[in-house]
């Protein structure tokens, strides 16, 4: 079994992505192809679900266009995905988001995670990253 993963993996490739999991906001750009022609599309939602390993694993991604509820499920390693970009770490306390569905406005809305800042990193850390500068 190992060797059919190695060989998966010489043939596909592994892309890098940042860590996400539901409740991140995240841009997916993804390659389509029309006709003869290829462009990049970005698709920029919360991320509802991750679910799945290894080469079979996929992620949902939520967005509301014109007031309507827009979901699209990405295969995390597809060859179709150019490149997925983390736009805020989200605080949510569940792992599958889809009670998201039915609500609107701001309690649709999912809170952002505080980075908290080591104790050294106050305002004299910040101060004297500057004069180095």
């Amino acid at each position: 079994m190992d060797a059919l993963v190695f060989v998966h993996e010489q043939l596909t490739g592994k892309k890098e992505f940042p860590k996400f999991k539901a409740g991140d906001n995240v841009t997916v750009n993804y390659k389509i192809v029309e006709g003869n022609k290829e462009r990049i599309q970005s698709f920029k939602g919360d991320c509802i679900k991750r679910q799945g390993r290894g080469f079979t694993q996929t992620f949902t991604v939520r967005k509301v266009s014109d007031g309507v509820g827009v979901e699209r499920l990405f295969p995390l390693f597809s060859p179709n995905i150019e490149s997925i970009v983390l736009n805020k770490v989200g605080r949510v306390r569940r792992a599958k988001l889809f009670y998201l569905r039915e609500r609107s406005g701001k309690s649709a809305r999912i809170k952002e995670k505080k980075q908290i800042q080591a104790q050294g990193e106050g305002k004299k850390a910040k101060a004297a990253a500057k004069t180095t500068a």
